[in-house]
């Protein structure tokens, strides 16, 4: 295995943000691109290469195949298509299960042994259909989860309270998507909790279901604006690359698997804190949840475990 090796599959503009802030922000040894438009991949490699003169270090970047897994010690996979207009999200995730299904039987046909991270969508079924068909162990297959929704959180709630977003230690939990939720009693800014902060500063506590709903509909609004959102997640899976690569045992809500009654739940992929490191995922906090935000993971894993039963499992087993 190569350290600093990672493979990008997917060139579309999730993946080439990422790709981007990578090579803006160094970290990374050898990058390489892989996607079924070849000309376009090898456009990326050129441009992105263009740029390395600038960059802060050093970076192998070549457009290749599969065969290139067999060595890295990541493979982001950000490949699958947008859902489509009154495309319903089971049909989308059963698109996008077969584009899963085939891209990871090729990765793992390359010899590959390192650590998956997946952003397609929706991400916590297409991490459960990563990890069942590579059948590699569960910690080192992550989707990149509420990492995106925490971001947003948290920048969202700097601006509100004129603090740095660097000390808002909040985090989005469940399922990417509307029915994510926000475990307040666990919120804090600094070392104080964001309950006694609102209270101090005489802030409505109404405030902070607006600021969740204001992450929720982040994405909506965006969309709506410039068709699609790639930055944010870009550097979000820049992150979690990184706090791989470093061995970094942070913190992160990425999409991990429950197991054995962990927070009420058993073998289902959602958004919960984890400490990440070279392995993958070390352990997942187990948080104390109020009634309300349990009754919210729980639906959410309803949703999931409905959508797998339906056909998702079928089309694995295929």
């Amino acid at each position: 295995m190569k350290k600093g090796k990672v493979v990008l599959v997917g060139t579309g503009m999730v993946g080439m943000s990422m790709a981007y802030s990578m090579l803006n922000q160094g970290g990374v040894n050898e990058l390489i691109l892989i996607d079924i438009d070849k000309d376009k991949t090898k456009g990326e490699e050129m441009d992105l290469a263009h740029g390395l003169p600038y960059a802060p270090q050093k970076m192998v970047i070549r457009a290749a195949d599969y065969d290139e897994c067999k060595d890295a010690q990541i493979v982001v996979i950000t490949a699958g298509v947008a859902q489509k207009p009154g495309q319903t999200r089971l049909e989308l995730a059963e698109v996008n299960t077969k584009i899963m299904k085939q891209i990871t039987e090729s990765i793992m046909a390359s010899g590959f042994n390192g650590i998956i991270v997946v952003a397609s969508n929706p991400v916590d079924l297409m991490t459960y259909v990563v990890a069942e068909v590579s059948g590699l162990p569960k910690n080192k297959v992550i989707g990149s989860g509420t990492v995106l929704d925490t971001a947003r959180l948290r920048y969202i709630m700097a601006d509100y309270l004129k603090i740095s977003s660097k000390n808002i230690h909040a985090y989005i939990m469940g399922e990417h998507g509307d029915s994510s939720f926000v475990p307040w009693k666990h919120a804090y800014v600094g070392c104080k909790r964001i309950a006694d902060v609102m209270k101090d500063n005489h802030h409505p506590m109404e405030d902070l279901e607006k600021i969740h709903k204001d992450v929720v509909d982040a994405a909506y609004e965006i969309i709506e604006k410039k068709r699609a959102t790639y930055y944010g997640i870009g550097m979000a899976l820049n992150r979690l690359v990184k706090a791989i690569l470093n061995n970094e045992n942070s913190i992160l809500t990425v999409s991990t698997y429950l197991k054995d009654g962990q927070y009420g739940q058993d073998d289902i992929y959602i958004g919960v804190p984890a400490i990440i490191n070279s392995n993958g995922v070390r352990e997942l906090l187990d948080l104390d949840l109020a009634e309300d935000e349990q009754a919210k993971l729980d639906h959410s894993c309803k949703l999931i475990k409905e959508m797998r039963e339906q056909s998702i499992d079928k089309i694995i087993k295929g």
